[in-house]
């Protein structure tokens, strides 16, 4: 199996663990399956790691118009985020700080162009999870003191906060019927996060599953 870097920062712990995985040229290593249940896991509640997913950041005074200059759809006020044509997304942290999460080429085109004066690289090496299912709201006021409705009611929001006391980024998307919870970390609060989300998830009848299986 071929393994382009950075690989997540949960690898080891999902090497044992995962039944089938997906392999290119241009992504790290992800998991497609862990077993026969992860369909039955998501509808309850799933957990997926998405940190092979590429990314990258800027922030500055002049990132907005650089940004805008390569062709992206910029948030229209801080701490809130938007769809990408790829299926990725461009989130605005704060006044002047954005988080790119999109395909290899585009990520790559951005942190190659020279940057204009006043904007200044953000290096990501997050940890990215997925949560789904008709339970993620337990799961979430287990270990979140924010009430999550408020993202259903404004779609575009996203929200900075502590999740089993790690810091977090987090926003829904999906919709009532499926929500799907996309959450990023600092990649060393990985594991530990993923093992607390898992065995949380396991206990409600869920557990951690692959890509295949995510809404």
């Amino acid at each position: 199996m071929k393994s382009p870097s950075p690989l997540s920062p949960i690898h080891d712990v999902l090497l044992a663990k995962a039944s089938a995985w997906s392999d290119s040229d241009s992504l790290p290593p992800s998991v497609r399956k862990f077993d026969a249940r992860d369909p039955q896991k998501a509808t309850l509640l799933g957990v997926a790691d998405l940190s092979h997913l590429p990314r990258t950041g800027a922030k500055g005074a002049g990132a907005a118009g650089w940004l805008a200059d390569l062709g992206l759809p910029l948030p229209s006020r801080p701490n809130s985020w938007l769809a990408l044509p790829d299926g990725g997304l461009i989130s605005r942290l704060g006044r002047t700080e954005y988080l790119i999460e999109s395909n290899p080429t585009l990520v790559a085109q951005i942190m190659q162009t020279p940057r204009s004066p006043g904007v200044y690289p953000v290096l990501r090496q997050d940890a990215a999870f997925a949560l789904c299912g008709s339970r993620v709201n337990e799961l979430l006021l287990q270990t979140c003191n924010v009430d999550f409705r408020c993202l259903a009611a404004d779609p575009e929001q996203l929200v900075l906060t502590s999740m089993a006391g790690v810091s977090i980024l987090v926003l829904a998307t999906g919709d009532k019927i499926h929500p799907v919870f996309r959450l990023w970390c600092d990649g060393t609060y990985g594991p530990y996060l993923w093992e607390t989300l898992t065995g949380i998830a396991e206990e409600l009848g869920g557990g951690g599953i692959g890509l295949d299986a995510l809404p």
